[in-house]
Protein backbone atom coordinates (compact mmCIF):
# COMPACT_ATOMS: atom_id res chain seq x y z
CA UNK A 1 0.00 0.00 0.00
CA UNK A 2 2.92 2.33 0.73
CA UNK A 3 4.13 1.79 -2.84
CA UNK A 4 0.71 2.78 -4.20
CA UNK A 5 0.66 5.94 -2.08
CA UNK A 6 4.08 6.88 -3.40
CA UNK A 7 2.84 6.50 -6.97
CA UNK A 8 -0.19 8.63 -6.21
CA UNK A 9 1.78 11.49 -4.67
CA UNK A 10 4.48 11.38 -7.35
CA UNK A 11 1.97 12.27 -10.07
CA UNK A 12 2.05 16.08 -9.66
CA UNK A 13 5.85 16.05 -9.40
CA UNK A 14 6.28 14.00 -12.55
CA UNK A 15 3.68 16.17 -14.27
CA UNK A 16 5.82 19.24 -13.71
CA UNK A 17 9.05 17.50 -14.68
CA UNK A 18 7.61 16.32 -17.99
CA UNK A 19 6.50 19.74 -19.22
CA UNK A 20 8.19 20.60 -22.51
CA UNK A 21 9.92 23.92 -22.98
CA UNK A 22 7.74 26.31 -24.96
CA UNK A 23 9.11 27.77 -28.15
CA UNK A 24 10.25 31.38 -27.92
CA UNK A 25 9.05 31.87 -31.48
CA UNK A 26 5.41 31.10 -30.62
CA UNK A 27 2.89 33.08 -32.63
CA UNK A 28 -0.75 33.19 -31.41
CA UNK A 29 -1.90 34.10 -34.91
CA UNK A 30 -0.63 30.84 -36.39
CA UNK A 31 -3.44 29.05 -38.18
CA UNK A 32 -3.89 25.29 -38.19
CA UNK A 33 -5.38 23.66 -41.25
CA UNK A 34 -8.85 22.23 -41.24
CA UNK A 35 -7.36 18.74 -41.48
CA UNK A 36 -5.12 19.30 -38.44
CA UNK A 37 -8.05 20.59 -36.38
CA UNK A 38 -10.22 17.68 -37.44
CA UNK A 39 -7.47 15.25 -36.44
CA UNK A 40 -7.19 16.81 -32.98
CA UNK A 41 -10.96 16.87 -32.58
CA UNK A 42 -11.45 13.25 -33.67
CA UNK A 43 -8.69 12.10 -31.32
CA UNK A 44 -10.30 13.98 -28.42
CA UNK A 45 -13.66 12.42 -29.19
CA UNK A 46 -12.18 8.91 -29.26
CA UNK A 47 -10.40 9.38 -25.93
CA UNK A 48 -13.47 10.83 -24.22
CA UNK A 49 -15.75 8.10 -25.56
CA UNK A 50 -13.44 5.30 -24.42
CA UNK A 51 -11.85 6.64 -21.22
CA UNK A 52 -14.15 9.23 -19.62
CA UNK A 53 -16.08 7.58 -16.75
CA UNK A 54 -19.18 9.77 -16.99
CA UNK A 55 -19.49 11.07 -20.53
CA UNK A 56 -23.21 10.27 -20.55
CA UNK A 57 -23.94 10.96 -16.86
CA UNK A 58 -25.93 14.15 -17.46
CA UNK A 59 -26.14 14.13 -21.26
CA UNK A 60 -27.51 11.10 -23.11
CA UNK A 61 -25.38 9.31 -25.69
CA UNK A 62 -27.69 10.43 -28.50
CA UNK A 63 -27.31 14.05 -27.41
CA UNK A 64 -23.53 13.80 -26.98
CA UNK A 65 -23.23 12.23 -30.44
CA UNK A 66 -25.22 15.17 -31.79
CA UNK A 67 -22.90 17.66 -30.06
CA UNK A 68 -19.79 15.83 -31.25
CA UNK A 69 -21.07 15.96 -34.84
CA UNK A 70 -22.22 19.58 -34.55
CA UNK A 71 -18.89 20.98 -33.43
CA UNK A 72 -16.97 18.82 -35.88
CA UNK A 73 -19.07 20.39 -38.64
CA UNK A 74 -18.15 23.85 -37.26
CA UNK A 75 -14.53 23.23 -38.31
CA UNK A 76 -14.98 24.69 -41.78
CA UNK A 77 -11.64 26.42 -42.26
CA UNK A 78 -8.27 26.96 -40.61
CA UNK A 79 -8.24 28.41 -37.09
CA UNK A 80 -5.77 29.70 -34.55
CA UNK A 81 -5.27 27.82 -31.30
CA UNK A 82 -7.40 30.35 -29.44
CA UNK A 83 -10.23 30.19 -31.98
CA UNK A 84 -10.27 26.40 -31.93
CA UNK A 85 -10.20 26.31 -28.14
CA UNK A 86 -12.94 28.82 -27.46
CA UNK A 87 -15.24 28.26 -30.43
CA UNK A 88 -15.06 24.45 -30.62
CA UNK A 89 -13.54 22.77 -27.55
CA UNK A 90 -15.00 25.01 -24.82
CA UNK A 91 -18.68 24.59 -25.81
CA UNK A 92 -18.12 20.86 -26.41
CA UNK A 93 -16.70 20.21 -22.94
CA UNK A 94 -19.53 22.23 -21.38
CA UNK A 95 -22.07 19.72 -22.76
CA UNK A 96 -20.52 16.92 -20.68
CA UNK A 97 -21.49 18.72 -17.44
CA UNK A 98 -18.35 17.57 -15.65
CA UNK A 99 -16.52 20.29 -13.77
CA UNK A 100 -13.22 18.42 -14.08
CA UNK A 101 -13.43 18.12 -17.89
CA UNK A 102 -12.30 21.52 -19.10
CA UNK A 103 -10.00 22.83 -21.78
CA UNK A 104 -6.85 24.92 -21.42
CA UNK A 105 -4.54 26.69 -23.80
CA UNK A 106 -1.17 25.17 -24.71
CA UNK A 107 1.89 25.71 -22.55
CA UNK A 108 3.46 27.75 -25.36
CA UNK A 109 0.45 30.07 -25.41
CA UNK A 110 0.43 30.45 -21.63
CA UNK A 111 4.12 31.34 -21.65
CA UNK A 112 3.58 33.85 -24.43
CA UNK A 113 0.60 35.51 -22.75
CA UNK A 114 2.19 35.73 -19.29
CA UNK A 115 3.57 39.28 -19.65
CA UNK A 116 1.08 40.61 -22.20
CA UNK A 117 -1.61 43.26 -21.69
CA UNK A 118 -4.73 43.20 -23.83
CA UNK A 119 -7.54 45.54 -24.74
CA UNK A 120 -10.53 44.77 -22.58
CA UNK A 121 -14.16 45.34 -21.81
CA UNK A 122 -13.68 47.87 -19.00
CA UNK A 123 -16.22 46.73 -16.40
CA UNK A 124 -15.82 44.02 -13.79
CA UNK A 125 -19.26 42.99 -12.60
CA UNK A 126 -20.79 40.87 -9.87
CA UNK A 127 -23.38 38.41 -11.23
CA UNK A 128 -26.17 36.75 -9.27
CA UNK A 129 -29.55 35.51 -10.46
CA UNK A 130 -30.36 37.94 -13.31
CA UNK A 131 -28.51 40.89 -11.80
CA UNK A 132 -25.15 42.40 -12.66
CA UNK A 133 -23.50 45.19 -10.69
CA UNK A 134 -20.27 47.07 -11.39
CA UNK A 135 -17.51 46.16 -8.93
CA UNK A 136 -14.61 47.86 -10.74
CA UNK A 137 -14.14 50.11 -13.75
CA UNK A 138 -10.79 50.06 -15.55
CA UNK A 139 -11.57 53.52 -16.92
CA UNK A 140 -10.75 55.35 -13.67
CA UNK A 141 -12.07 58.67 -14.90
CA UNK A 142 -15.54 57.33 -15.61
CA UNK A 143 -17.82 59.14 -13.13
CA UNK A 144 -20.99 57.36 -14.26
CA UNK A 145 -20.40 53.62 -14.08
CA UNK A 146 -19.03 53.47 -10.56
CA UNK A 147 -18.91 50.59 -8.10
CA UNK A 148 -22.46 49.57 -7.21
CA UNK A 149 -24.08 50.67 -10.49
CA UNK A 150 -26.69 48.18 -11.67
CA UNK A 151 -26.13 47.39 -15.35
CA UNK A 152 -29.13 46.33 -17.42
CA UNK A 153 -27.48 45.44 -20.72
CA UNK A 154 -24.23 45.41 -22.71
CA UNK A 155 -24.58 45.94 -26.46
CA UNK A 156 -28.23 44.94 -26.26
CA UNK A 157 -27.67 41.77 -24.22
CA UNK A 158 -29.25 41.82 -20.78
CA UNK A 159 -27.82 39.97 -17.81
CA UNK A 160 -29.84 36.81 -18.50
CA UNK A 161 -28.69 36.68 -22.14
CA UNK A 162 -25.06 37.32 -21.19
CA UNK A 163 -25.16 34.71 -18.47
CA UNK A 164 -26.80 32.06 -20.66
CA UNK A 165 -24.38 32.70 -23.52
CA UNK A 166 -21.19 32.65 -21.43
CA UNK A 167 -22.30 29.69 -19.31
CA UNK A 168 -22.38 27.68 -22.54
CA UNK A 169 -18.57 27.86 -22.61
CA UNK A 170 -17.93 27.09 -18.93
CA UNK A 171 -17.93 23.67 -17.28
CA UNK A 172 -19.80 22.62 -14.15
CA UNK A 173 -20.85 19.49 -12.26
CA UNK A 174 -24.33 18.55 -13.47
CA UNK A 175 -26.37 21.74 -13.39
CA UNK A 176 -24.55 23.31 -10.44
CA UNK A 177 -23.86 26.60 -12.20
CA UNK A 178 -23.17 28.56 -9.01
CA UNK A 179 -19.46 28.17 -9.72
CA UNK A 180 -19.92 29.93 -13.07
CA UNK A 181 -21.56 32.94 -11.41
CA UNK A 182 -18.38 33.29 -9.38
CA UNK A 183 -16.16 32.86 -12.43
CA UNK A 184 -18.04 35.61 -14.26
CA UNK A 185 -17.95 37.83 -11.19
CA UNK A 186 -14.19 37.44 -10.80
CA UNK A 187 -13.27 38.11 -14.45
CA UNK A 188 -16.17 39.04 -16.70
CA UNK A 189 -13.89 40.91 -19.20
CA UNK A 190 -11.88 37.71 -19.81
CA UNK A 191 -14.89 35.57 -20.70
CA UNK A 192 -16.59 38.35 -22.64
CA UNK A 193 -13.47 38.92 -24.77
CA UNK A 194 -12.87 35.24 -25.55
CA UNK A 195 -16.48 34.24 -26.22
CA UNK A 196 -18.18 37.36 -27.60
CA UNK A 197 -15.18 39.38 -28.71
CA UNK A 198 -14.04 42.98 -28.40
CA UNK A 199 -15.89 46.06 -29.60
CA UNK A 200 -14.53 49.53 -30.19
CA UNK A 201 -17.38 50.89 -28.08
CA UNK A 202 -19.94 49.34 -25.76
CA UNK A 203 -23.52 50.54 -25.40
CA UNK A 204 -24.44 50.22 -21.73
CA UNK A 205 -27.87 50.65 -20.14
CA UNK A 206 -27.84 51.15 -16.38
CA UNK A 207 -29.85 52.49 -13.45
CA UNK A 208 -28.87 55.90 -12.13
CA UNK A 209 -29.16 57.08 -8.50
CA UNK A 210 -32.88 57.73 -8.98
CA UNK A 211 -33.43 54.18 -10.28
CA UNK A 212 -34.05 55.56 -13.78
CA UNK A 213 -32.73 53.59 -16.73
CA UNK A 214 -30.09 55.48 -18.70
CA UNK A 215 -27.82 54.70 -21.64
CA UNK A 216 -24.17 55.50 -22.22
CA UNK A 217 -21.49 54.49 -24.72
CA UNK A 218 -18.07 53.64 -23.32
CA UNK A 219 -14.83 52.85 -25.18
CA UNK A 220 -12.87 49.64 -24.97
CA UNK A 221 -10.13 49.85 -22.36
CA UNK A 222 -6.73 50.14 -24.03
CA UNK A 223 -3.55 49.35 -22.12
CA UNK A 224 -0.99 52.13 -22.32
CA UNK A 225 1.95 51.19 -24.48
CA UNK A 226 4.50 51.96 -21.79
CA UNK A 227 2.76 50.07 -18.97
CA UNK A 228 4.82 46.92 -19.48
CA UNK A 229 8.01 48.98 -19.71
CA UNK A 230 7.25 50.74 -16.42
CA UNK A 231 6.79 47.37 -14.78
CA UNK A 232 10.23 46.29 -15.98
CA UNK A 233 11.78 49.52 -14.67
CA UNK A 234 10.16 49.03 -11.27
CA UNK A 235 10.61 45.35 -10.40
CA UNK A 236 8.90 44.01 -7.26
CA UNK A 237 10.83 44.39 -4.04
CA UNK A 238 12.53 41.18 -2.92
CA UNK A 239 11.17 39.89 0.37
CA UNK A 240 12.73 37.63 2.91
CA UNK A 241 12.15 34.04 1.81
CA UNK A 242 10.73 33.05 5.18
CA UNK A 243 8.33 35.99 5.09
CA UNK A 244 7.20 35.04 1.57
CA UNK A 245 6.66 31.40 2.55
CA UNK A 246 4.67 32.47 5.61
CA UNK A 247 2.44 34.72 3.51
CA UNK A 248 1.96 31.96 0.95
CA UNK A 249 0.85 29.55 3.66
CA UNK A 250 -1.52 32.13 5.13
CA UNK A 251 -3.06 32.59 1.69
CA UNK A 252 -3.74 28.84 1.61
CA UNK A 253 -4.99 28.36 5.18
CA UNK A 254 -5.28 30.45 8.31
CA UNK A 255 -6.69 30.53 11.84
CA UNK A 256 -8.19 33.58 13.54
CA UNK A 257 -9.66 33.61 17.06
CA UNK A 258 -12.51 35.78 18.31
CA UNK A 259 -12.06 35.55 22.07
CA UNK A 260 -15.14 37.67 22.76
CA UNK A 261 -17.42 35.16 21.04
CA UNK A 262 -15.31 32.10 21.92
CA UNK A 263 -14.97 31.36 18.20
CA UNK A 264 -12.20 30.09 15.93
CA UNK A 265 -12.37 31.01 12.25
CA UNK A 266 -10.55 28.53 10.01
CA UNK A 267 -10.06 29.51 6.38
CA UNK A 268 -9.09 26.67 4.03
CA UNK A 269 -8.60 27.66 0.40
CA UNK A 270 -7.30 24.29 -0.81
CA UNK A 271 -6.94 20.62 -0.01
CA UNK A 272 -3.86 20.33 -2.23
CA UNK A 273 -1.00 21.91 -0.32
CA UNK A 274 -0.13 24.15 2.60
CA UNK A 275 1.22 21.62 5.13
CA UNK A 276 -2.35 20.85 6.08
CA UNK A 277 -1.67 17.84 8.28
CA UNK A 278 0.45 19.96 10.61
CA UNK A 279 -2.03 22.83 10.37
CA UNK A 280 -4.96 20.58 11.36
CA UNK A 281 -3.02 19.10 14.25
CA UNK A 282 -1.91 22.45 15.67
CA UNK A 283 -5.26 24.14 15.06
CA UNK A 284 -7.49 21.57 16.73
CA UNK A 285 -5.05 21.11 19.59
CA UNK A 286 -5.22 24.86 20.22
CA UNK A 287 -9.03 24.85 19.99
CA UNK A 288 -9.23 22.05 22.55
CA UNK A 289 -6.81 23.63 24.99
CA UNK A 290 -8.45 27.06 24.68
CA UNK A 291 -11.89 25.55 25.29
CA UNK A 292 -13.31 27.10 22.13
CA UNK A 293 -16.87 25.94 21.52
CA UNK A 294 -17.61 27.55 18.10
CA UNK A 295 -15.72 27.02 14.87
CA UNK A 296 -16.40 28.75 11.56
CA UNK A 297 -14.87 26.81 8.66
CA UNK A 298 -14.65 28.93 5.51
CA UNK A 299 -14.53 26.78 2.35
CA UNK A 300 -15.79 29.45 -0.04
CA UNK A 301 -12.55 29.55 -2.04
CA UNK A 302 -11.70 25.87 -1.72
CA UNK A 303 -11.70 24.24 -5.14
CA UNK A 304 -10.69 20.85 -3.77
CA UNK A 305 -7.50 18.84 -3.98
CA UNK A 306 -6.46 15.62 -2.28
CA UNK A 307 -9.27 13.47 -0.97
CA UNK A 308 -7.10 12.16 1.86
CA UNK A 309 -6.61 15.71 3.21
CA UNK A 310 -10.33 16.40 2.97
CA UNK A 311 -10.98 13.11 4.76
CA UNK A 312 -8.50 13.94 7.52
CA UNK A 313 -10.32 17.20 8.23
CA UNK A 314 -13.62 15.30 8.36
CA UNK A 315 -12.17 12.99 11.03
CA UNK A 316 -11.46 16.00 13.26
CA UNK A 317 -15.08 17.22 13.22
CA UNK A 318 -17.38 14.33 12.27
CA UNK A 319 -19.72 13.02 14.94
CA UNK A 320 -19.96 9.57 13.40
CA UNK A 321 -17.99 7.10 11.23
CA UNK A 322 -18.13 7.78 7.50
CA UNK A 323 -16.94 6.62 4.10
CA UNK A 324 -15.78 8.67 1.15
CA UNK A 325 -17.71 6.93 -1.62
CA UNK A 326 -20.46 4.46 -2.30
CA UNK A 327 -18.90 3.88 -5.72
CA UNK A 328 -15.54 4.76 -7.22
CA UNK A 329 -14.54 3.33 -10.59
CA UNK A 330 -12.77 3.83 -13.91
CA UNK A 331 -14.09 2.47 -17.20
CA UNK A 332 -10.71 1.21 -18.42
CA UNK A 333 -7.66 -0.47 -16.90
CA UNK A 334 -5.27 1.74 -18.86
CA UNK A 335 -5.13 4.67 -21.27
CA UNK A 336 -3.92 2.50 -24.14
CA UNK A 337 -3.83 3.09 -27.09
CA UNK A 338 -3.86 6.81 -26.26
CA UNK A 339 -1.18 6.85 -23.57
CA UNK A 340 1.20 9.08 -25.54
CA UNK A 341 -1.46 11.78 -25.87
CA UNK A 342 -2.04 12.01 -22.11
CA UNK A 343 0.26 13.89 -19.76
CA UNK A 344 2.17 11.38 -17.65
CA UNK A 345 0.20 8.63 -19.35
CA UNK A 346 2.58 5.89 -18.22
CA UNK A 347 2.34 6.92 -14.56
CA UNK A 348 -1.45 7.13 -14.77
CA UNK A 349 -1.49 3.66 -16.30
CA UNK A 350 0.43 2.41 -13.28
CA UNK A 351 -2.13 4.04 -11.01
CA UNK A 352 -5.02 2.43 -12.86
CA UNK A 353 -3.28 -0.94 -12.81
CA UNK A 354 -2.38 -1.01 -9.12
CA UNK A 355 -5.32 0.88 -7.63
CA UNK A 356 -8.24 -0.81 -9.38
CA UNK A 357 -9.87 -4.19 -9.63
CA UNK A 358 -12.47 -5.26 -12.16
CA UNK A 359 -15.89 -5.96 -10.64
CA UNK A 360 -18.86 -7.87 -11.99
CA UNK A 361 -20.30 -4.63 -13.42
CA UNK A 362 -17.34 -4.50 -15.84
CA UNK A 363 -15.87 -1.38 -14.25
CA UNK A 364 -12.49 -1.04 -12.56
CA UNK A 365 -13.19 -0.07 -8.97
CA UNK A 366 -10.95 1.90 -6.62
CA UNK A 367 -12.11 -0.23 -3.72
CA UNK A 368 -10.22 1.66 -1.02
CA UNK A 369 -12.58 4.62 -1.15
CA UNK A 370 -15.62 2.32 -1.24
CA UNK A 371 -14.64 0.04 1.65
CA UNK A 372 -12.70 2.16 4.10
CA UNK A 373 -14.77 3.24 7.12
CA UNK A 374 -13.22 6.25 8.84
CA UNK A 375 -13.79 6.90 12.51
CA UNK A 376 -13.74 10.35 14.13
CA UNK A 377 -10.48 11.22 15.82
CA UNK A 378 -10.30 10.83 19.58
CA UNK A 379 -7.38 13.18 20.11
CA UNK A 380 -8.17 16.87 19.57
CA UNK A 381 -11.56 16.09 18.09
CA UNK A 382 -13.90 19.08 17.87
CA UNK A 383 -17.43 18.39 19.07
CA UNK A 384 -18.76 21.92 19.47
CA UNK A 385 -20.84 23.99 17.06
CA UNK A 386 -19.38 23.96 13.55
CA UNK A 387 -20.48 26.45 10.89
CA UNK A 388 -19.27 25.70 7.36
CA UNK A 389 -19.38 28.56 4.84
CA UNK A 390 -19.86 27.40 1.24
CA UNK A 391 -20.57 28.81 -2.22
CA UNK A 392 -20.05 27.97 -5.89
CA UNK A 393 -16.28 27.73 -5.51
CA UNK A 394 -16.68 24.94 -2.93
CA UNK A 395 -15.77 22.15 -5.29
CA UNK A 396 -14.51 18.58 -5.66
CA UNK A 397 -12.91 17.36 -2.39
CA UNK A 398 -14.59 20.26 -0.58
CA UNK A 399 -17.98 18.99 -1.74
CA UNK A 400 -17.05 15.51 -0.46
CA UNK A 401 -16.33 17.03 2.96
CA UNK A 402 -19.63 18.94 2.95
CA UNK A 403 -21.60 15.83 2.06
CA UNK A 404 -19.91 13.87 4.85
CA UNK A 405 -20.75 16.36 7.62
CA UNK A 406 -24.08 17.70 6.38
CA UNK A 407 -26.98 16.87 8.67
CA UNK A 408 -24.83 15.92 11.65
CA UNK A 409 -25.80 17.39 15.05
CA UNK A 410 -24.11 20.69 15.80
CA UNK A 411 -22.96 21.18 12.19
CA UNK A 412 -24.53 23.76 9.86
CA UNK A 413 -23.72 24.61 6.25
CA UNK A 414 -24.33 28.27 5.40
CA UNK A 415 -24.10 30.29 2.22
CA UNK A 416 -24.91 29.26 -1.33
CA UNK A 417 -25.10 26.01 -3.25
CA UNK A 418 -21.67 24.45 -3.72
CA UNK A 419 -20.22 24.03 -7.19
CA UNK A 420 -19.24 20.44 -6.43
CA UNK A 421 -21.84 17.79 -7.30
CA UNK A 422 -23.84 16.54 -4.33
CA UNK A 423 -24.53 13.16 -5.91
CA UNK A 424 -20.93 12.77 -6.99
CA UNK A 425 -18.23 13.96 -9.35
CA UNK A 426 -15.33 12.75 -11.47
CA UNK A 427 -11.69 12.96 -10.51
CA UNK A 428 -9.10 11.27 -8.23
CA UNK A 429 -6.63 11.08 -11.16
CA UNK A 430 -7.06 13.97 -13.62
CA UNK A 431 -4.33 14.08 -16.28
CA UNK A 432 -4.35 16.38 -19.31
CA UNK A 433 -4.99 15.22 -22.85
CA UNK A 434 -2.50 17.08 -25.08
CA UNK A 435 -3.82 17.39 -28.62
CA UNK A 436 -0.88 16.70 -30.99
CA UNK A 437 -1.38 19.50 -33.51
CA UNK A 438 -2.66 22.51 -31.55
CA UNK A 439 -1.29 21.31 -28.17
CA UNK A 440 -4.51 22.40 -26.49
CA UNK A 441 -5.13 20.65 -23.18
CA UNK A 442 -8.31 18.94 -22.04
CA UNK A 443 -8.53 17.58 -18.50
CA UNK A 444 -9.54 13.92 -18.32
CA UNK A 445 -10.86 12.63 -14.97
CA UNK A 446 -10.30 8.89 -14.81
CA UNK A 447 -12.69 7.95 -11.97
CA UNK A 448 -16.35 8.43 -11.22
CA UNK A 449 -16.96 8.95 -7.52
CA UNK A 450 -20.51 8.65 -6.16
CA UNK A 451 -20.79 10.20 -2.71
CA UNK A 452 -21.25 8.09 0.41
CA UNK A 453 -24.95 7.96 1.37
CA UNK A 454 -25.58 10.07 -1.72
CA UNK A 455 -28.71 12.01 -2.61
CA UNK A 456 -30.62 11.48 -5.85
CA UNK A 457 -28.82 12.45 -9.05
CA UNK A 458 -30.53 15.75 -9.79
CA UNK A 459 -27.53 17.74 -10.98
CA UNK A 460 -27.33 19.96 -7.91
CA UNK A 461 -24.36 20.93 -5.81
CA UNK A 462 -24.33 20.43 -2.05
CA UNK A 463 -27.00 22.79 -0.73
CA UNK A 464 -26.60 24.84 2.46
CA UNK A 465 -28.76 24.30 5.52
CA UNK A 466 -29.11 28.07 5.80
CA UNK A 467 -29.14 30.03 2.55
CA UNK A 468 -27.30 33.36 2.60
CA UNK A 469 -27.16 34.90 -0.85
CA UNK A 470 -25.64 38.05 -2.28
CA UNK A 471 -26.82 41.22 -0.55
CA UNK A 472 -26.65 44.40 -2.63
CA UNK A 473 -26.18 46.75 0.32
CA UNK A 474 -23.45 44.55 1.80
CA UNK A 475 -21.76 44.49 -1.61
CA UNK A 476 -21.74 48.30 -1.71
CA UNK A 477 -20.19 48.52 1.74
CA UNK A 478 -17.71 45.71 1.16
CA UNK A 479 -19.24 43.70 4.02
CA UNK A 480 -18.94 39.90 4.16
CA UNK A 481 -22.64 39.15 4.58
CA UNK A 482 -22.22 35.41 5.09
CA UNK A 483 -19.65 35.86 7.84
CA UNK A 484 -21.82 38.56 9.38
CA UNK A 485 -24.81 36.20 9.53
CA UNK A 486 -22.87 33.34 11.09
CA UNK A 487 -21.32 35.58 13.75
CA UNK A 488 -24.78 36.92 14.65
CA UNK A 489 -25.95 33.32 15.04
CA UNK A 490 -23.01 32.53 17.33
CA UNK A 491 -23.66 35.58 19.49
CA UNK A 492 -27.30 34.62 19.89
CA UNK A 493 -26.43 31.03 20.74
CA UNK A 494 -23.85 32.18 23.27
CA UNK A 495 -26.49 34.29 25.01
CA UNK A 496 -28.86 31.33 25.31
CA UNK A 497 -26.27 28.75 26.33
CA UNK A 498 -22.89 29.80 27.79
CA UNK A 499 -19.93 28.08 26.17
CA UNK A 500 -19.19 24.70 27.69
CA UNK A 501 -16.06 23.91 25.69
CA UNK A 502 -15.42 20.87 23.54
CA UNK A 503 -12.97 18.79 25.59
CA UNK A 504 -12.86 15.18 24.48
Amino acid sequence: MKFLKNIFFLLPVLYLCSCATASKSYSPSKKYSRQQLQEDYSLLRNILEKKHPSLYWYTSKDSMDMYFNRYYAEIKDSMSEQQFGWKIIAPLTDKIHCGHTSFGMSKAYNNWVADKRFSSFPLFMKFWNDTMVVTNNLNRRDSILKRGTIVRSVNGMNSAALKDTLFGYMTEDGDANNVNYIRLSSNFPYYHRNVIGLSKNYNITYLDSTNTERAVSIPVFEQKKDSTQRQKQNPPVNRDKRESNKKRLLDLRSLAVDTVNNTAIITLNTFSTGRLRKFYRQTFRYIRKAGISNVVLDLRSNGGGRINLSTLLTKYVSRKPFKVADTSFAVAKSLRPYTRYVKNGFINNLGLFFLTKKNDDGHYHFGHWERKLYKPKKKNHFGGDLYVLINGSTFSASAIFCNAVKGQPGISLLGEEAGGGWYGNNGILIPDIILPNTHLKVRLPLFRLVQYNHVAKDGRGVVPDIYVGTDYRALLKGVDKKMQVVMEMIRENNKRAPASGNIK
